[in-house]
């Protein structure tokens, strides 16, 4: 086991050492994985804009429901860094054992509304031809779920074990083979069958099944003095409620933030097909920039878990004020990046021969610009979540979601773009108001938790 390097006071420059041994990894992991839907992206637009109108709306409303039943799989890293940070060995399995049993628990119930989709997006009001593509790639997209949310669990299991780099390495290899079977299945080449959207969905399957031999591999070999898959049908009823009763909160939190953006792009969808593809691929930006705050997240949980369990107020305080400052800095440099040149950026993921590029262009840049308004705001709500999962808080976090992105939030996109008739940048205002909402209550309620820790 990698030893804890926070016992002992530390400095501030120290701690962003620590913080970045472990974090790049996972920001790497989550750049690459995030790879992967974009190269998604940029290659259903190369294929068709009705393609990419229906995997943007088959994308975000998979992801809505793979944030749900990861919540469990998540439960895992507080839990378990705190147990290894005592050196409770059979907590560690027990816990892992039970977010694999949670997660496919899941997977299972969650796969039959991917499979037979059609019905209640045409339900919705998503225009036909639209619903087809997605509807496709659901279909074949579902029976990657449970081997997706396994996933989660290793990476939560390894990374409160401090062992994130094999997380990086298996990222970049499946993203390498998601982009090779994409090229392949998608347009029909190397032999292979012209797949249109399909292809995609296959490449993405296959790719989450390697991901998870890989890992699982790794894990039995290289930390057997956890004896990871030792009677994995054997139940764990105490360490089964401990991931249901932090799990749960963290799967409607992500839900509340990520069912916001579902919402969006259903409502974009109401629109028009070419204003939903220009949506889809500002949200892509974004989402690319984003998954560095959500590296650096989930290394600040195990961080203050760690801090927690050891009831050290100050190292914790300290150590989650230069994780919030390294995360404002990235914000800043992603605000100039989407100010000064967006046309590039957007104008990657259509086809230079794509008459309808003329159009989505010009409407994505000003969701570009929309985004750089919440940069701040999403930087801050994200990783005083994964401080406060530290501290294995997670029910106040949800209510603070909920009431954010759903009574603040949604409602402020649907006026905005409907009633005062701003259309898809609307939308995305009101995505501004939900995340700021968000940003400033959970940072109150770490600075209240953090300040009751340090007087203890």
């Amino acid at each position: 086991m990698t030893p804890d390097t926070a016992i002992s006071p530390m400095s501030a420059r120290a701690h962003l050492r620590a913080l970045l041994v472990l974090g790049l990894p996972l920001i790497g992991s989550h750049l690459a994985e995030i790879a992967i839907t974009v190269t998604d992206t940029l290659m259903v637009g190369w294929y068709s804009a009705t393609a990419l109108a229906g995997l943007t709306l088959a994308g975000v409303l998979y992801f809505s429901i793979f944030v749900l039943g990861s919540g469990f799989a998540r439960a895992v890293m507080p839990i378990v860094a705190s147990a290894a940070g005592t050196d409770d060995d059979r907590q560690v399995r027990r816990v892992t054992r039970m977010g694999a049993w949670l997660s496919i628990l899941f997977g299972a119930l969650a796969m039959p509304l991917l499979i037979w989709s059609e019905g209640w997006l045409l339900a919705i009001g998503q225009a036909p031809e639209v619903v087809a593509e997605a509807a496709l790639y659901l279909k074949i997209r579902a029976w990657g779920l449970i081997p997706a949310l396994i996933i989660v669990v290793l990476i939560s299991y390894l990374s409160s074990l401090e062992r994130t780099r094999v997380i990086l390495i298996v990222t970049l290899v499946t993203t390498a083979i998601n982009i090779l079977l994409n090229y392949m299945l998608i347009f029909g080449n190397f032999g292979a069958p012209e797949l249109g959207i399909a292809g995609a969905a296959v490449a993405s399957v296959t790719m989450q099944v390697v991901g998870l031999l890989a890992l699982g591999a790794y894990a039995a070999i290289v930390t057997p003095e956890y004896a990871l898959f030792q009677n994995p049908w054997r139940p764990d009823w105490d360490a089964f409620g401990r991931v249901l009763r932090l799990g749960w909160p963290i799967g409607l939190t992500g839900l509340a933030e990520v069912g916001l953006f579902s919402a969006a792009s259903v409502m974009v969808g109401w629109i028009g097909a070419r204003e939903l593809a220009a949506h889809g691929i500002a949200l892509q930006i974004a989402s690319v920039t984003f998954m560095l705050h959500v590296g650096l997240s989930q290394a600040v949980t195990v961080r203050v878990g760690r801090a927690f369990g050891q009831r050290d107020g100050p190292h914790l305080r300290m150590g989650a004020l230069v994780a919030m400052a390294l995360s404002f800095a990235i914000a800043g440099a992603t605000i100039v990046l989407f100010l000064t040149v967006p046309e590039p950026l957007i104008g990657l993921f259509l086809s230079p021969d794509d008459p309808a590029r003329a159009v989505i262009i010009p409407v994505a840049v000003t969701l570009l610009a929309m985004a750089a308004l919440f940069q701040f705001v999403d930087a801050a709500q994200v990783m005083t979540l994964g401080m406060l999962r530290g501290m294995q808080d997670t029910q106040a976090p949800m209510v603070i979601a909920a009431v954010s992105y759903w009574l603040i939030g949604a409602p402020a996109s649907y006026a905005l773009a409907f009633w005062a008739g701003l259309g898809a940048p609307g939308v995305w205002l009101g995505l501004v108001v939900g995340l700021a909402c968000a940003g400033i209550l959970l940072s109150w309620r770490f600075l209240r938790l953090s300040a009751a820790l340090n007087a203890s």
